[in-house]
């Protein structure tokens, strides 16, 4: 026995066992502990004595017990292929069978050579059916199991090789020793991914070899038996905390290349709810609500661009900077939706289908979130200018200079995208496609599983220089449609009732809010649509994004919706861009006639 935080064993306790498979440790201190090897028999030595009680016979060694909270407890029998349970408080030592025939085999009531074992506080049975594997369900009172990690169930994210431990914690995650392939699985749903040694076999101190069983302490640290490296390691939990924030990775040798900082992005959000290799009529109802939203926002974006380009293509409205602003916000919202939707398909595809080329991958990786962010940011700026220019042009009223204004607004569209650029140019330095892959233990030239998916390695200067970045291209348009708008209506009120003493305060606000309305409603749409984007790229890298996925799909798509509501925004609003749009309209079709 070891006390916290000690190497060294404080006590040793001499037993007669031999050969002991597997050890249970009660609430109330008893040891519970495998003898059946020779003496065909599970032991329990009382807490604080010396005393030794025979609480099951068994025909071959148990390799896990349990005891649940009805102090039954369970032996799984790796040689006899089935789970028997005893309860404690009979007199009589009668064992009946809760999993298994008996009988080796794959069907949903029988079990090859199971290993470890859980029971929740439903008395559900959870089996690490060791060669099937898979991890099989059995319900209270049922004998016929459901697969709900591993090789047969309805999730094929991750397969198992001969996983031999499990546990299931207070929030309902499974965890599971994939001891072939030397890692643990953590499982809730469709959120299934490696947690601890999720690179390859090996002796370093987050490396693991044929591990083979795992518990947690009070503290939610966890430790495993490791047992080719002849040890037991502890991975620390750290509370509200991430990876990122060590020197060296705690929870997998892959995982020092999984580094993100703030923000959420599709990939955070689609990454394990779409299911590998499987066709797009058998995905979750969240992809495919995905992809019916996507398709609708490119045919919106489609039209809101074509209608914008016709309204602002007019000379008589690029007279003032604010249409020619509009006119390129007409077209960078067209690229951003069009980018939008090659983002989401190439998440999906890349997902669905682990067989496309990895130079595609790492192409698409690099580039199109890059791009993304910088027809988007292009976007919003302009839409800040157009906020910013109405506000200085309702302040100067007659004397607003309409020359200066044209000759600023094509400087600005010009340096616009080269100062984006050049803060953003950093991030495709830095993605890249992690590939995991998982080998054959017997065939190492034999790939059983491949994952991959794109990441982003950022050092601890980088990542703050990112988080800054994203700061001023998100705050900036932000701050800038916000002010623009209490501009328009408070300052222009406050200067109006200094001039014409005969109104209060209040009323030159209501006049200012009838007389510029249209002023004051596209920022401030802007504005609320601006938002969700706004919250869900400043949360934390840490969010379980797979608790809530609907949430953070929903906020993400909401965010990309200024990108198609320019026509709304600005032009629906305006008398006069619905005047000049129907005569543009009318000289189109007068054109298609001849």
């Amino acid at each position: 026995m070891w006390s916290n935080n000690s190497i060294n064993p404080n006590k040793i306790i001499s037993a007669n066992f031999f050969d002991s498979a597997s050890i249970f440790v009660a609430n109330n201190g008893d040891i519970y502990y495998d003898n059946g090897e020779r003496n065909g028999r599970v032991d329990k030595r009382i807490l604080n004595t010396n005393t030794f009680v025979n609480v099951m016979n068994i025909d071959s060694p148990c390799y896990g017990l349990f005891i649940d909270t009805n102090d039954t407890l369970y032996c799984s029998m790796f040689s006899q292929h089935q789970v028997i349970k005893r309860w404690l408080n009979d007199s009589e030592m009668i064992s009946t069978t809760a999993a298994g025939t008996g009988t080796q085999g794959s069907a949903a009531n029988e079990l090859w050579s199971p290993l470890g074992i859980f029971v929740d506080t439903n008395f559900d049975l959870y089996v690490a059916d060791c060669f099937n594997d898979r991890i099989q369900l059995f319900e209270s009172g049922e004998s016929n199991g459901t697969t709900i990690v591993g090789q047969g169930s309805s999730n094929s994210i991750i397969s198992l090789l001969c996983p031999s431990g499990i546990v299931l914690d207070a929030d309902k995650y499974l965890f599971i020793v994939d001891r072939n392939n030397h890692r643990i699985i953590r499982s809730r749903s469709n959120d299934i991914r490696c947690i601890i040694g999720c690179g390859r076999e090996g002796s370093q101190s987050y490396q693991l070899s044929n591990p083979i069983t795992l518990s947690f302490d009070s503290y939610g640290n966890i430790f495993i038996t490791d047992a080719l490296n002849n040890r037991i390691q502890k991975f620390d939990f750290v509370l509200n905390s991430c990876v990122e924030n060590h020197d060296e990775c705690v929870i997998g040798g892959s995982c020092n290349v999984q580094i993100k900082g703030i923000g959420i992005t599709l990939d955070d959000i689609l990454r394990y709810e779409i299911k590998r290799n499987m066709t797009l009529k058998n995905q979750p109802l969240l992809v495919k609500m995905s992809v019916v939203l996507t398709n609708v926002m490119f045919l919106m974006g489609l039209i809101n661009g074509i209608l914008s380009l016709l309204t602002f293509q007019n000379a008589d409205l690029r007279k003032v900077g604010c249409g020619i602003y509009l006119l390129a916000s007409s077209i960078t919202s067209l690229l951003t939706i069009f980018m939008f939707t090659i983002k989401f398909w190439f998440v999906l595809l890349i997902q669905m289908n682990s067989s496309i080329n990895l130079s595609v991958r790492r192409g698409g990786c690099i580039s199109i979130e890059p791009l993304l962010k910088l027809f988007l940011y292009f976007d919003t700026w302009l839409n800040a200018c157009v906020a910013i220019e109405r506000a200085i042009h309702v302040y100067q009223g007659i004397h607003f200079n309409k020359e200066k204004s044209k000759r600023l607004a094509r400087w600005i569209i010009f340096i616009l995208p080269f100062c984006i650029t050049a803060t953003i140019i950093h991030e495709p330095l830095h993605r890249d496609i992690f590939e995991h892959q998982v080998k054959d233990d017997l065939d190492k030239t034999k790939i059983i599983e491949r994952n991959s998916w794109c990441a982003i390695q950022y050092s601890r200067a980088v990542q703050d220089y990112n988080t800054a970045i994203l700061f001023v291209h998100l705050i900036g348009p932000f701050i800038a449609n916000l002010f623009s708008a209490l501009f328009i209506i408070f300052g222009t009120a406050r200067q109006r009732s200094l001039a014409q003493t005969s109104q209060n305060y209040i009323a030159h606000i209501r006049e200012q809010l009838s007389e510029h309305k249209q002023l004051v409603i596209s920022p401030a749409i802007l504005l609320i649509l601006s938002i969700p984007r706004l919250i869900i790229s400043l949360l934390s890298g840490c969010v379980k994004v797979s608790d809530k996925p609907w949430l953070y799909l929903s906020a993400y798509f909401i965010s990309f919706t200024p990108a198609i509501l320019v026509f709304v925004v600005f032009v629906i609003p305006s008398k006069l861009y619905r005047k000049t749009l129907k005569q543009s309209l009318s000289t189109w079709q007068r054109r298609t006639r001849h």
